[in-house]
C-alpha cells in the first residue's frame, strides 16, 4: 500500500473544514474533484475513509490519515516560515497549531506559554476547549497536535510528559456557610448545600462529596460551563465548588469566599504531542512545561496530592 500524500492533505482539510464544498473553496478546488480525491484515497488504502454526515467525519482509518496529512502541512509550513518567503514572494503565512486544553488550565495559566512560545517564533493557534480526561481522544482523532490532558499513557504517535498537579479546594461565601453550615460542615449538610458544576461531566465535586461522606445524588446543581464564570457563581453565594488556588486567591483576598472544610483534591496532567522532529512544537512544549512549572504543584507519586485519591477533573 501506498499512499498519494496531496490526497491525505486533501482529507485533512475536509475533516477540519466539514463539508466537501468548503473544503473546496479553502483548496481552491471543484467540490467534485475533492469528492474524487477522496474516493481516489479511498481505492488506494481499501477502506472508507470519510462518514458523509453533516457534519463530515473520519472514520478510525481516516482519522490515522488525517493526522498524516496535518503533520505533512505543519512541516512544509515550518520550511517555509525558515525560507522567509512562499514561492510567489509573498511572505510566509505563521504555521497554525490547533492544541486541545481543559478550560482551567485556559483560564490560569496555558495562555502565558501560548505567548511566550509566539514571541520566540511567528505562530498562530487553533485551541479546542474540552476536559482533560477527554483531550487526548482528539490527539487520536487527529484535530490537533498536542494537548494538555490528564492521561499518562501516550497516545499512539505520541510523546506524553509530566506538567505537574493541579490542586482543587473547596469554597463558598460567608453568608452561604452561615445559611448552609450553620450547624457543622458533615455529611447530612453537604446533602442539601446547592452545589456549582461545571457541567454534567464534572466530577470534581462529586468526589469531594463523597470524601465528606455525603450522598452525591442528593444536593442541588448549578451548571456554569465557563471557568471564570464558574469561579464567579460561587462568589455570587450560587453554591459551593472547587476552584484552583489562581481563581481563589483574589477572591480570599477579598473576603468574597471562605475556605470549607475538607481536603484538597489534586489533578496530574501531562503534555502530549505528535511525536515528530518540529522545531514549532518543541518550542510550544518548553514553554508550556516553564508556565506549569510556575504555576501548578510537582508530579507527586501517580500523580496526585500527598494523600489524596486522583480526580477526573473539569470539564471545559
Amino acid at each position: 500500500m501506498s499512499l498519494t500524500l496531496e490526497l491525505a492533505r486533501t482529507l485533512a482539510v475536509v475533516a477540519a473544514e466539514g463539508t466537501i464544498e468548503a473544503a473546496a473553496r479553502a483548496l481552491h478546488l471543484t467540490p467534485s474533484a475533492v469528492s474524487q480525491r477522496i474516493r481516489t484515497l479511498e481505492e488506494q488504502v481499501g477502506r472508507v475513509l470519510l462518514v458523509r454526515s453533516k457534519p463530515v467525519r473520519p472514520t478510525e482509518a481516516g482519522a490515522a490519515i488525517v493526522r498524516l496529512g496535518r503533520q505533512l502541512d505543519l512541516l512544509e509550513r515550518e520550511a517555509l516560515a525558515q525560507l522567509g518567503d512562499q514561492p510567489d514572494g509573498e511572505p510566509a503565512r505563521p504555521p497554525t497549531v490547533a492544541l486541545a486544553v481543559n478550560a482551567d488550565s485556559l483560564a490560569t495559566w496555558f495562555l502565558t506559554a501560548l505567548a511566550r512560545a509566539a514571541q520566540r517564533q511567528p505562530m498562530l493557534f487553533d485551541l479546542h476547549r474540552d476536559d482533560q480526561a477527554f483531550t487526548a481522544g482528539l490527539l487520536e482523532s487527529g484535530a490537533v497536535m498536542a494537548a494538555v490532558t490528564s492521561q499518562a499513557r501516550p497516545v499512539s504517535g505520541c510523546i506524553a510528559r509530566p506538567l505537574g498537579v493541579m490542586p482543587y479546594e473547596p469554597f463558598a461565601t460567608p453568608a452561604f456557610v452561615d445559611r448552609w453550615f450553620a450547624g457543622g460542615q458533615d455529611a447530612r449538610a453537604f446533602a442539601v448545600a446547592p452545589v456549582v458544576d461545571f457541567d454534567r461531566r464534572d466530577d470534581l465535586q462529586t468526589q469531594f462529596l463523597r470524601s465528606r461522606g455525603a450522598d452525591p445524588s442528593l444536593p442541588p446543581r448549578h451548571y456554569v460551563p465557563s471557568s471564570a464564570d464558574f469561579a464567579a457563581a460561587i462568589a455570587l453565594g450560587l453554591g459551593w465548588g472547587l476552584l484552583p488556588p489562581q481563581q481563589s486567591a483574589p477572591l480570599l483576598a477579598e473576603g468574597r469566599i471562605v475556605r470549607l472544610d475538607g481536603e484538597a483534591i489534586g489533578v496530574p496532567l501531562y503534555w502530549q504531542q505528535w511525536n515528530l522532529r518540529s522545531a514549532l512544537l518543541t518550542t510550544i512544549a518548553e514553554e508550556v512545561a516553564r508556565a506549569a512549572r510556575e504555576t501548578l504543584l510537582p508530579p507527586a507519586q501517580e500523580g496526585v496530592l500527598p494523600g489524596q485519591k486522583s480526580a477526573g477533573g473539569r470539564p471545559s
